[in-house]
């Protein structure tokens, strides 16, 4: 196993055997900027001496538990990982591919779930079939990652400029590793999703990536961008003891950063009236730095950027079954009126015009009885459509508006939940969950493969092909693979998709995502009048 040369110093990885003439060779925690300082941009990376042994992954950014009990990880965890796969000759000049997890910018680690040695997020499929590079990188997350008063004192996005620092590192040493530095695709899911859409949209990037893949998540969508950051710093300054005048952000800045992690906002278990998805506070901002401006009024700087993103049918069921739990139950029948309340949640500031509007539309084709899954799969719709599907719609209709170079594809992912069916825990119409698109990507059917039909290793050969395409040439229809249909590209005129399953046909390519409930959000709703009464309160 050889030795790489980069800016800090050498390193050397480990050479996986996957089979005749294929080897992948596996670089894992390699520093790409300095520990950290609470609340400061990261720094270069001052190097090391000798050769660093690049054979375990580094802890995960300090982050809260799942239960909020306790907080794990370290603050010392800029890390990155890169998986560079080997034919018969070495690799040279090869596509490069950047992963950002997710985790609601709460938590969250490059490492994924440890399961019996089985990383969610490894790197090795995607490497070894699509002959590409793959990194992924650590981000801080949570208090430390996204704390901002909203104004210069503490302006927040540190998680995004750790992202950046990642890109800028990969960018420079990469061809030591065999990678093209001018041919660098980004691609997350959920807050990594939405982490790739910032990337894309602001100045700071420029010349250092060429194409971005967001799954389920973009900087549009509700818990992925705060406007009110200040009001949540208030509250960690109280519960930390801090003053909440000109000594807070010293105060907090010397406090201790596993006290700080703790003090992050409670995720309460949501119900119809308060969705759990409002409760995630800590976010990206406009900073005047790094987003020098409104999301959507960015996407000049990703004009040249190909992208493509899409979102999983059921991607709200997740959540949505959380806030009414009912729906999950298959013995207990979900009230219509939850569903009124929920969209009263979603659409507060409009007040009841717009849950009528919202009802009537999500409603019209129910009949005068409708059934128990009808109520329950329209519940899960109306979280699926706010949550995910239309603020990735419009980020899609904004790119492609204003792209010049750039091309644009959408997605929806259609494949049937694993633990949908008789005699699983889902009703038997639950179609892709949130995340359920992460098995497929990082290739689990063919690394865990009882877990897993036929079909199901159809259609991660199929997602592998097109993310591995695209990222070799921007078009997920040509490069090293073969694909099932070819997928059109997205324009403004005729909006077309491609439905994503394990069995694909001509079928697979449509037009016009959910466009009735893409004018209701996005046209209907916003032009009602404000409801002033609610803002008093």
């Amino acid at each position: 196993m050889g030795v790489v040369q980069t800016e800090g110093g050498r390193v050397q990885g480990q050479n996986i055997p996957l089979g005749l003439f294929r080897s992948v060779d596996v670089f894992k925690g390699i520093p790409f900027a300095a520990k950290p300082r609470t609340f400061e941009k990261p720094e270069p990376h001052p190097g090391w001496s000798g050769i660093l042994k690049a054979t375990k992954f580094a802890q995960r950014c300090l982050q809260i538990s799942m239960l909020q009990t306790s907080s794990f990880g370290s603050e010392d965890c800029l890390y990155l990982n890169i998986w560079v796969p080997h034919g018969r000759n070495v690799s040279s000049n090869l596509p490069v591919m950047i992963w950002f997890y997710g985790g609601g910018f709460m938590v969250g680690g490059s490492m994924g779930p440890n399961f019996l040695n089985n990383y969610l997020y490894s790197g090795q499929e995607i490497a070894d079939r699509g002959n590409v590079i793959v990194v992924s990188v650590g981000y801080r997350v949570g208090v430390l990652g996204f704390l901002s008063t909203g104004d210069s004192s503490l302006p927040g996005n540190y998680g995004l400029w750790d992202q950046h620092a990642a890109i800028a590192w990969v960018h420079r040493n990469i061809r030591s590793f065999g990678g093209d530095p001018e041919n660098i695709t980004l691609f997350g899911e959920s807050a990594g999703g939405a982490s790739v859409s910032f990337q894309t949209l602001s100045p700071h990037n420029k010349g250092l990536f060429r194409r971005a893949i967001s799954q389920s998540g973009v900087a549009f969508c509700p818990w992925a961008f705060s406007s009110s950051p200040r009001k949540v710093a208030l509250e960690v300054a109280a519960k930390l003891g801090c003053p909440t005048d000109d000594g807070m952000i010293a105060c907090l800045r010397s406090t201790d950063p596993r006290n700080l992690t703790m003090a992050a906002p409670r995720i309460e278990q949501g119900s119809p009236d308060h969705p759990g998805v409002n409760n995630l506070l800590l976010s990206p901002v406009v900073d005047g730095d790094f987003l020098p401006d409104q999301p959507a009024n960015l996407f000049h700087n990703a004009a040249e950027i190909d992208y493509l993103l899409g979102v999983n049918n059921m991607d709200g069921h997740l959540f949505t079954s959380q806030d009414i739990p009912s729906i999950g139950q298959k013995d207990r029948e979900t009230p219509v009126e939850d569903l009124k309340r929920l969209l009263a949640a979603y659409t507060k500031e409009k007040g009841q015009a717009a849950v009528d509007v919202a009802f009537a539309e999500y409603s019209s084709d129910w009949g005068s009885q409708p059934s128990q899954d009808t109520i329950k799969k329209t519940a899960v719709d109306i979280g699926t459509d706010y949550i995910f599907l239309v603020p990735v719609q419009t980020a899609v209709y904004l790119h492609a508006t204003t792209a010049t170079s750039g091309r644009t594809y959408s997605y929806l992912l259609s494949e049937p939940s694993l633990m949908a069916g008789p005699g699983k825990p889902y009703h038997d119409w639950v179609g892709a969950d949130h995340a359920d698109d992460l098995q497929y990507v990082f290739g689990k059917p063919f690394t865990t493969p009882k877990a897993y039909g036929d079909r199901h290793r159809d259609l991660s050969r199929h997602m592998i092909a097109y993310w591995t395409n695209f990222a070799r040439t921007g078009d997920p229809n040509t490069g090293h693979m073969e694909v099932p249909v070819t997928w059109p590209e997205f324009d403004t005129f005729s909006h077309q998709y491609l439905d994503i399953r394990g069995v694909m046909n001509d079928n697979s390519t449509a037009q016009k995502m959910r466009v009735r409930f893409m004018e209701l959000w996005t046209r209907v709703i916003p032009s009602l009048p404000s409801n002033t009464a609610t803002e008093k309160q």
